[in-house]
């Protein structure tokens, strides 16, 4: 049906789930459960998105069964809320932050990167006494905004050594059951402006997931020796690769053109690279951006972009055009880098919307690909793609009609679930 028989967006927001609905249950029914299921053109326009009622099973944090909707079962009813996949923070530091402690906002900047990780050298000590607690401070307003899953870059260097990454993985233990994440060791202060590579080297052998980098040239002061050690410390743990890139001049270009070209030389690690940030990529022409795209799509390089505005409009569309697997995430929530992170992937997705123009009911309702990790409930041409039985129970309950106007109205999560686990 195209229109609402429930109209969440016009009700009180209640929780879904209580303590006597969930308690002790490994398995949970849903009734009232709304769900895409269809496009409603006119003129050969699509102008709404159809939707309808569920039942929906969950059992061992899987999808077991998706009917028609049975208002009569007995069954957690689901108010006739939206239901989503649950989103993902692809761009993180739950290591360190300020929320969860005393409010600080970002103080004045002297000496460009290197100045920063001057500051953090002297930081970071005292941020490492209760990282722990600020970190499950931080997966706590994930969930509040409809995330279950991040990937968190952790500071390995010389100063923090191997205690952030400990920190954070205590933290994300103690969450384990309504939280997932991967984790990037990430050399924040450089691998060899600082001496990092020892560390680097332990970190890779344990439970992470990403060996990471930041800006080889302006921090090292060598492309090729940078990108080089990390391309070889990744396929010696068979690790991905997660590189913060913000040069935006030549020596952006010749990194995202040497790490494309060390890629293709192992192809163990295409579908498993990606470039936080890679600014660069706004600074190029039209004819360059294309290039540049066309060879990030062949070599499976991802780009993780936060989305900036402002002078700074990177060529998200175009990225898209060349099958350039794009994520988002929030990156600094309320710490010394940046004082605004509100902790909501959907809001990326609305910025980025607003920011290309994609305003109608079909852009709209493609922009969620950006706060779903890639997972849209309809494919282009409207048909049912998600959720299917036998899916992961990740599960974001919103307070909308529609995946456009969730992107557009930023909704309110009313509920999560990470497989299968009641969050809230």
């Amino acid at each position: 049906m195209a229109g609402l028989a429930l109209t969440p967006t016009m009700m009180s927001a209640t929780p879904i789930f209580n303590d006597k609905d969930i308690s002790g249950k490994e398995k949970l029914a849903l009734k009232n459960v709304r769900l895409e299921t269809g496009f409603e053109y006119e003129e050969g326009e699509i102008i709404a998105t159809k939707t309808d009622l569920f039942y929906i099973e969950i059992e061992n944090g899987k999808i077991t069964k998706i009917s028609p909707n049975q208002p009569n079962a007995k069954a957690i009813d689901a108010k006739g809320f939206l239901m989503l996949p649950a989103f993902k923070d692809m761009h993180i530091h739950l290591d360190k932050t300020f929320y969860g402690d005393k409010w600080q906002a970002v103080r004045k900047r002297t000496g460009g990167v290197k100045g920063m990780i001057a500051l953090e050298q002297k930081m970071m000590p005292e941020l490492l006494k209760n990282s722990t607690f600020k970190a499950e401070k931080m997966i706590e307003l994930l969930h509040s905004k409809g995330t279950s899953f991040a990937r968190s870059h952790v500071n390995i260097e010389p100063t923090s050594q191997l205690h952030s990454l400990k920190n954070v993985q205590k933290a994300l233990d103690n969450k384990k059951k309504t939280f997932g994440a991967e984790l990037v060791a990430f050399p924040q202060h450089g691998v060899f402006y600082t001496d990092s590579v020892p560390y680097l080297k332990e970190a890779a052998k344990m439970d992470i997931d990403f060996i990471g980098g930041v800006d080889p040239f302006t921090i090292d002061g060598a492309i090729e020796k940078t990108i080089d050690f990390t391309v070889q410390l990744a396929l010696d743990n068979k690790k991905g690769i997660d590189i913060h890139l913000h040069e935006s001049g030549d020596s952006g270009l010749k990194t995202v053109e040497y790490l494309i070209e060390k890629v293709n030389e192992n192809p163990s690690l295409k579908g498993k690279t990606y470039l936080s940030h890679c600014f660069v990529l706004g600074k190029l022409d039209k004819t360059k951006q294309e290039e540049i795209a066309e060879k990030l799509g062949h070599a499976e390089i991802g780009i993780v972009s936060t989305i900036p505005f402002g002078s700074l409009i990177m060529p998200i569309p175009t990225l898209y055009k060349y099958n350039v697997k794009v994520l988002t995430g929030n990156d600094s929530i309320v710490d010394h880098w940046n004082t605004f992170g509100t902790g909501s992937v959907l809001q990326k997705a609305n910025l980025m919307a607003q920011l290309y123009g994609q305003s109608t009911e079909f852009l709209l309702s493609r922009s969620l690909r950006l706060a779903t990790g890639n997972v849209l409930p309809l494919d282009d041409k409207g048909n049912q793609q998600w959720p299917k039985v036998g899916d992961n129970a990740d599960l974001a309950f919103l307070n909308a009609s529609c995946s456009a106007e969730a992107v557009s109205r930023i909704s309110n999560v009313e509920s999560l679930i990470h497989q299968g686990s009641v969050v809230f």
